[in-house]
């Protein structure tokens, strides 16, 4: 009997054992232990009884095939493992067809020139162009002069000597130089002053432009001169006169000595320059 109770006792052990986690039945087995103890070891020392073997199986399963104990409480999920190593990399895919043509960007800024390139072969020659107007039709011009002395002041002193007038645009008759072409006019005199002072003014349109005197000198003959730029307007008229009473119109002529009287057009004005 006493037998019977052990291997009891070793069976309840085992099985608390695997289990682990019950502390009420672990106390029990420790009292059971100690009631075995008092109860003497002899008699656990009894011979056997033929027939009977009481040692334990060689071929004992795990103690959780015959007595299953209290199931265990989940752990906790594991930290995350380190990253792997980079593998190799593959072989070269095939190439993919052309994309399309994305849109066209803003104009860059503008760079810096470059240097000239070589000169080129000469061109083919030009046709010829339409004939142009006649450089009669933008001309104008005279050169006039004295054959004779001046008498008359405050007039126009009128030339009756021509060197040139060819379009007629000085007349003899009023002494006037009458534009009629606009543009842009140069104007000059040399007088020769004889006898008395000379003082003479250039008109436009009545009014005087400029003025030029001279004191004569005994015994001597002396000269006078001026030039001036002027914009005429057709219509405009130009001329000279002595500025003055007779005692200041000493301008003179005879066969060896001239007091002359030009102008002549510098260059048109189209009408979209007029003032």
């Amino acid at each position: 009997m006493s037998l019977l109770r052990t291997i009891i006792l070793g069976i309840i052990l085992t099985g608390h054992l695997c289990g682990g986690q019950d502390e009420l039945l672990e106390d029990s087995l420790e009292t059971a232990v100690d009631e075995v103890a008092t109860e003497g070891i002899e008699e656990l020392e009894e011979p056997e009884e033929e027939g009977l073997d009481l040692s334990p199986p060689d071929d004992r399963q795990p103690c959780a095939m015959w007595m299953g104990g209290v199931p265990g409480t989940p752990g906790h999920s594991g930290k995350p493992g380190r990253d792997g190593r980079d593998g190799r990399d593959g072989p070269r895919g095939e190439k993919g067809d052309q994309g399309e043509a994305g849109e066209k960007g803003d104009p860059g800024e503008k760079g810096d020139i470059g240097n000239a390139g070589p000169r080129g072969f000469p061109g083919n020659p030009g046709l010829k162009g339409a004939r142009g107007e006649s450089a009669s039709s933008y001309h104008s011009a005279f050169s006039v002069g004295l054959s004779e002395i001046v008498s008359a002041t405050n007039v126009p002193i009128r030339f009756n000597k021509f060197f040139y007038n060819d379009q007629h645009h000085y007349d003899d008759v009023s002494g006037k130089f009458r534009c009629v072409l606009p543009g842009v006019y140069f104007f000059t005199y040399h007088l020769t002053v004889y006898t008395k002072d000379a003082k003479v003014s250039l008109y436009k349109n009545d009014k005087a432009i400029m003025f030029t005197y001279d004191q004569y000198q005994e015994t001597n003959v002396d000269q006078a001169s001026g030039s001036v730029i002027l914009r005429l307007e057709a219509g405009d008229e130009v001329w000279l006169q002595v500025y003055g009473d007779e005692t200041v119109g000493g301008v003179y002529a005879d066969n060896t000595n001239d007091s002359t009287f030009s102008g002549f057009l510098l260059y048109p004005v189209n009408p979209a320059e007029r003032r």
